[in-house]
């Protein structure tokens, strides 16, 4: 279901069939003077006398034939996120009662929670409304037409296109998440991110041969099994004159993993066409600067591979020597997110010197055990970009939870034949272990955080302003820590 929004100043309320307004906790309308007449306000009074009390935020009845109110309420001292959460619960319950032509009356916003309200309210509308049905063959095509009636629509209209460049980035995040792993494989990824070049993003793809030539190691050993192409990708976006160092974001994708050759169990493998989604997330949040032309330096670097069995696969026991040049024993072929980050990274640093990396991947099941689906792991060499990240998280509410780590887990990962081993045999801590193996691909001390998003990247069950399925996690939140500490 398509929404469709209508920026005005003015209309008559006589020719409105569904019209919005905010009220306060109790329903009360503090301003309907310069909406209603006197009668129409004095039987809506009537009305919501009789109406048992209730702790819903909406109540809508008819006002006459041709009309109908719904009522907002807005609690005290909303934040941001509340403003856009009650905006998708607004989403669901216009949908549940098949309203499609909404008169939202924006100057009924009195109490001002927030600059952008209106924005933020139907920003949180917007992705609710997200939908992944394109292999559906009947699809919904009813369309909700909003129409933001008032001075604030005015306010709404001049700030969308932030809003509006962060919808787009997150919803393309999904988008990529969604796809089956047999129509977004690395060679068809590859393509989609060839056409951000379109609006303003410099994107460079480079394939085996010239990873091969590079000393890619770690990464193309993952892929070798697979008919498919592995890819380094990387997207820059440069938003200012200045010689800046970049802020650098780089993901994991794997687009489809079996484990290679130590084979996932059958259960549940169909779920692996989710481990793309910390690259979803770096190229969303790169369409979204590019979108908003954001004033700053940015370069997102995403590893694009299959991990399939097959008789070129990579072997448990092989040793890989990586971009790098430290060499890697790979014990178990399902441990391979970590192996594409390793020369991503090192890539990464090397070639841009950024002011800070922040990688992405959904890394270890042992993130969920630890934090389920309520916050995604995070690791840092820098307390400072740590709580840069904690921060934004709660604004946004996508949160973080920082993770330890320490010299004494590092030796867990250290390997008697090369420099270092892919896995902890010895049991425990998969996630720390992770991400100390990570660590050691930072070369020159660069600051650095990495997002275990394991246990965020998808939903079942959906969330305050997520339907269910690829949840977007980790766009909005980059994209507050940027705009909160580099512009």
């Amino acid at each position: 279901m398509s929404v469709q929004v209508v920026y005005k100043n003015k209309a008559k309320t006589s020719n409105l069939s569904e019209i919005v307004l905010f009220s306060d906790e109790k329903f009360q309308i503090k301003n309907g003077k310069n909406i209603f007449s006197k009668a129409q306000i004095a039987y809506i009074e009537k009305i919501l006398k009789n109406k048992k009390k209730s702790k819903k935020n909406f109540i809508s009845f008819n006002i006459n034939e041709k009309t109908n109110l719904i009522l907002i309420s807005l609690k005290n001292n909303l934040k941001s996120f509340d403003v856009e959460s009650l905006g998708a619960s607004f989403y669901d319950f216009i949908k549940k009662n098949s309203f499609n032509n909404i008169s939202i009356i924006t100057d009924s916003v009195k109490s001002k929670p927030g600059r952008d309200f209106i924005g933020r309210f139907m920003h949180g509308l917007k992705l609710k409304s997200y939908e992944f049905n394109i292999y559906k063959s009947k699809k919904n095509k009813n369309n909700i037409l909003i129409n933001l009636i008032g001075k604030q629509s005015s306010l709404a209209n001049k700030n969308k296109l932030k809003f509006m460049a962060l919808e787009e980035g997150t919803n393309f995040t999904k988008d990529l998440v969604s796809e089956p792993g047999n129509i977004l494989h690395p060679d068809e990824y590859a393509k989609r991110l060839l056409k951000l070049k379109k609006i303003g993003l410099r994107v460079t793809v480079y394939d085996k041969k010239k990873l091969k030539k590079l000393g890619m190691n770690a990464l193309i050993g993952v892929g070798q099994g697979s008919i498919r192409g592995s890819y380094l990708v990387t997207i820059e976006w440069k938003g200012t004159k200045s010689k800046t160092k970049p802020l650098a974001f780089v993901g994991k994708g794997v687009c489809f993993d079996t484990g290679g050759i130590s084979l996932k169990p059958a259960r549940f493998m169909e779920d692996m066409t989710y481990d793309m989604a910390g690259s979803a997330v770096v190229a969303g949040l790169m369409k979204n600067f590019a979108l908003r032309k954001a004033k700053i330096n940015a370069v997102g670097v995403v590893g694009l591979v299959e991990n399939m069995p097959g008789g070129n696969a990579q072997r448990p026991g092989d040793i890989v020597k990586s971009y790098s040049g430290k060499t890697i024993e790979v014990l178990n072929t399902d441990a391979e997110g970590r192996l594409v980050l390793a020369d991503a990274i090192t890539f990464t640093e090397k070639k841009f010197k950024p002011d800070l990396i922040i990688d992405l991947a959904t890394l270890t099941g042992a993130i969920i055990v630890c934090l389920g689906s309520e916050y995604a792991g995070l690791f840092s060499n820098d307390d400072k970009l740590s709580k840069q990240i904690f921060d934004a998280g709660k604004k946004v509410d996508e949160k973080v939870w920082r993770m330890p780590l320490h010299k004494n887990f590092d030796k867990l990962m250290n390997s008697k034949i090369a420099d270092m081993q892919n896995i902890n045999y010895v049991g425990g801590a998969g996630s720390i272990t992770a991400a100390q193996f990570l660590q050691r691909f930072i070369i020159n001390k660069t600051p650095w955080a990495h997002l275990d998003i394991a246990g965020m990247a998808f939903s079942k069950y959906g969330g305050a302003i997520n339907p269910g399925g690829a949840t977007g996690f980790g766009v909005r939140l980059l994209n507050k820590f940027v705009e909160d500490n580099y512009e």
